[in-house]
């Protein structure tokens, strides 16, 4: 009985397989096609990331082009429910399976979900957007590929932190920040929707203090959490303000907007691109 288990063991083993074997790779032998690989820019050039990480000093990154199986994780109604959807679908397409993608910087996160849905359906995005002078929706055409990438236009304070100073100019305080991550991002996003159940009838979005709570290490040295939500809720409000365009200004990522002209007043302005299910799954395809 023994030696009987043991043979059977040994079918279940490199042992028990001859190593030399080729695989056959059946989509180029039998059909003659390879799944491309394109390389995407990273906004932030891996600056921010620990030197452990694999994305530390990274200028691009290798995705392969969406397919069948991508489509697959698009539709997947637990994903979808739980919010991870986006990130299985960036995980699905980077090459490099030691990225963490809930680690990677929004903006970055973002260049990599543009340079996925051009793989998948090319560069053109049709949506709907609302005219910013007149209110009026319409439907315009634009072009992803032609989407500006900002890159990163500050040092950290250490190379390889997300870490980032700025002095306030009303209360004169040293604020430390960093950019958020697409974990920082989804935390919002739970908290938002949270309070959004516990409190349908609330009047007021926090939705400033909520990023800067999130996005604020320390003011002054002081780190303590409780302690920097409290100043952040009292914070003047050019302080909140210059401090978040500063941010904005500076945050590397790819910049999501493009212009347009309203076909009902005929004035021209600039539109954020909104990032809804249209954007994986154009209508008119």
């Amino acid at each position: 009985m023994s030696n009987k288990r043991q043979d059977k063991n040994k079918i279940f083993s490199a042992e028990g397989h001859d190593q030399s074997v080729p695989t056959r790779n059946v989509m180029v032998d039998d059909f003659n096609w390879e799944v491309p690989v394109e390389a995407v820019p990273v906004p932030s050039e891996g600056a921010v990331y620990h030197p452990s990480s694999p994305l530390y000093g990274k200028k691009v990154i290798n995705i392969k082009a969406m397919t069948a199986r991508e489509e697959d994780i698009l539709t997947s109604r637990a994903l979808i429910a739980n919010g991870t959807v986006i990130n299985e679908l960036i995980r699905s397409c980077v090459t490099d399976g030691d990225v963490v993608v809930e680690d990677m910087l929004v903006g970055d996160r973002n260049a990599i979900m543009v340079a996925i849905r051009i793989t998948g359906y090319g560069p053109e995005y049709r949506c709907t957007a609302p005219c910013k002078l007149c209110g009026k929706s319409d439907t315009y055409n634009f072009n992803l590929a032609d989407m500006p990438i900002n890159r990163l236009r500050i040092d950290p304070t250490v190379q390889g932190d997300n870490s980032f100073k700025f002095a306030l100019p009303v209360s004169k305080k040293i604020v430390e920040f960093k950019f958020l991550t697409g974990r920082d991002a989804d935390q919002i996003s739970v908290e938002s929707e949270k309070l959004r159940r516990l409190f349908p009838d609330r009047m007021i979005d926090n939705q400033i203090t909520q990023r800067l709570k999130a996005s604020i290490i320390s003011i002054d040295g002081i780190a303590d959490r409780s302690k920097i939500n409290k100043f952040v809720e009292n914070m003047p409000a050019l302080d909140s303000r210059k401090l978040r365009s500063y941010m904005d200004y500076n945050e590397p990522g790819i910049r999501l907007a493009g212009k347009m002209k309203c076909n009902f007043c005929g004035g021209r302005s600039e539109v954020s691109l909104p990032m809804g299910a249209s954007f994986f799954w154009p209508r008119d395809i």
